[in-house]
């Protein structure tokens, strides 16, 4: 059996049920809603998606809205927001380490949200492995962005928060991977304010 990482520990216990509480509410809804509209905004039908890191299923809740007709999956390690996603009725909810979850066939969307920047860096190469692997043609990610990788303090902790290209790791990583669009939102947007998130479309090659 794999051993648990330290991070991973770290999200499935007291401060990842905090997390969770503290997370919630129409607005950042609505904020979700903006930023995958345009995250998008360049992608045809989709019918099937994954994102790893569900947390309480907002994102997912934004992307319904967006794709109604769009199978949602969702990866959680925490049992609690596990259980929240799971609530909402639309979609099916896995509750485990995204290193753990069986890709038994490819969604036409993969997705990562504010999960990257809380790995371990000598995760990522494994991270970036399960999302070539779920995807059948694009990845999203959507995460801190920093040109060289830097250690931000978290909340009071030190290792759980990392900031670095991780699009570009995965371009680097995946040659045959082509950057579609990427895109900025702020934290000071008067109306859909997201805490300086950088996203970035990848397609894989038909």
């Amino acid at each position: 059996m794999r051993e648990t990482t330290e991070q991973e520990a770290f999200w499935r216990g007291e401060f990842g049920d905090a997390y969770v509480d503290r997370n919630d509410g129409a607005a950042l809804v609505a904020a979700n809603t903006a930023l995958f509209a345009k995250a998008l905004a360049r992608v045809g039908r989709l019918d099937s998606l994954i994102e790893f890191g569900t947390n309480r299923g907002l994102n997912l809740v934004a992307l319904n809205r967006l794709l109604p007709h769009c199978r949602l999956t969702g990866v959680e390690i925490n049992e609690k927001a596990q259980a929240a996603a799971a609530a909402l009725g639309i979609g099916e909810i896995w509750n485990g380490s995204l290193f753990d979850y069986p890709v038994a066939e490819p969604f036409d969307l993969a997705l990562i949200k504010g999960v990257l920047i809380h790995l371990a860096p000598e995760l990522l190469p494994q991270a970036y492995a399960k999302l070539y692997a779920a995807s059948r043609r694009y990845i999203l990610i959507a995460e801190y962005y920093n040109p060289s990788p830097v250690e931000v303090p978290y909340r009071g902790h030190t290792g759980k928060l990392f900031k670095r290209d991780f699009a570009g790791e995965m371009l680097d990583r995946y040659p045959f991977l082509r950057l579609v669009d990427y895109g900025f939102a702020y934290r000071r947007d008067p109306v859909f304010p997201a805490d300086d998130i950088t996203w970035f479309l990848l397609e894989k090659p038909a």
